[in-house]
């Protein structure tokens, strides 16, 4: 896993193999980049189930003023801040080694919002439509910010997002990766 483009471009990330976290592939990372690239610069990212941190590292090295990492999993925290040593990230990113709906409460209370927030949960947890739920009743999400969830349940996730005020604007499939885009329902 690499960094694809963009100020650390080329840097080989650590990534760790488990149940918990696999990394997106970069087929899928590199499509996703050129869908939002006018959305990235000087942006603040939130990079939700964040594993290893290859998406909102991608975010920085491509200009993203700052990303959060939010990743529950101890030995992916770790990876995170290696991750970030290893691009000299450090001063741009902050990492929360919690569950994402105490991050989540953490981040609001803090008084921050997001231009483009990344969800990618477990792929059987089924809590993405959840996460955007709380995401959209504590007000995170920037005015004209999007929120992108990767998943490999497409029906299921497009029925849940029916109930929520959001409007999916582009699906693309990868695979067994799907990426859906978000924006905020005004």
């Amino acid at each position: 896993m690499r960094v694809i483009s963009g100020k650390a471009r080329g840097t080989k990330l650590n990534s760790i193999e488990s149940l918990d976290t696999r990394p997106t592939l970069d087929r899928v990372k590199e499509s996703l980049f050129n869908i939002i690239q006018n959305k990235i610069v000087d942006a603040t990212i939130l990079d939700l189930f964040a594993g290893s941190g290859a998406i909102g590292i991608e975010f920085i090295s491509r200009g993203a003023k700052k990303a959060y990492f939010c990743e529950k999993n101890h030995n992916a925290a770790k990876m995170i801040y290696q991750n970030l040593t290893k691009t000299k990230f450090e001063n741009q990113a902050e990492v929360f080694e919690m569950d994402y709906k105490k991050c989540l409460l953490e981040l609001t209370e803090r008084k921050e919002k997001f231009n483009v927030i990344y969800i990618d949960p477990p792929y059987k947890a089924n809590i993405a439509a959840h996460a955007i739920k709380q995401i959209i009743s504590l007000d995170l999400i920037e005015p004209n910010g999007i929120m992108i969830i990767e998943t490999d349940e497409l029906e299921r996730d497009l029925s849940e997002l029916e109930e929520l005020q959001v409007e999916v604007y582009d699906l693309r499939k990868y695979g067994r990766a799907n990426l859906i885009f978000l924006n905020r329902k005004e």
